[in-house]
């Protein structure tokens, strides 16, 4: 276990289901994503994937696109929140949750800040 804590956090070590959901954001050209590893400081989720693109319809897509990725991998989100306003769209998937927020709502919750302990992984 003292190993594993040691390992380098890269985009390689990374569970498949959140490097598909990472994958799928950046193809639709998510911007300043990054992952972040709460496994040894939270329990309730393992990872956020933190992302915002540059209008509702962009965050829209991006948050499609993790969805549709990771339904043919077989997950389903648990539960999907604002999706009408676009302005932060969070996927939760249980053990992780993607957040793909507007350039202005991503500086206002700043949640790279707020879970500032977490190995951080800019992609």
């Amino acid at each position: 276990m003292a190993e594993e804590k040691t390992k380098r956090f890269t985009k390689r070590n990374l569970p498949a289901s959140v490097r598909r959901a990472v994958e799928a954001a950046l193809a639709r050209k998510a911007e300043d994503l990054c992952v972040l590893d709460l496994r040894e400081i939270s329990s309730f989720t393992d990872f956020f994937v933190i992302a915002h693109g540059n209008s509702s319809r962009q965050n829209a897509a991006v948050a499609e696109a993790v969805e549709v990725a990771l339904k043919a991998a077989g997950l389903r989100a648990l539960s999907v929140e604002g999706r009408q306003a676009a302005e932060w769209i969070l996927l939760d998937y249980g053990w992780f949750v993607v957040h793909v927020f507007s350039r202005v709502a991503r500086e206002n919750y700043a949640l790279e800040n707020l879970w500032g302990d977490a190995p951080r992984l800019d992609l």
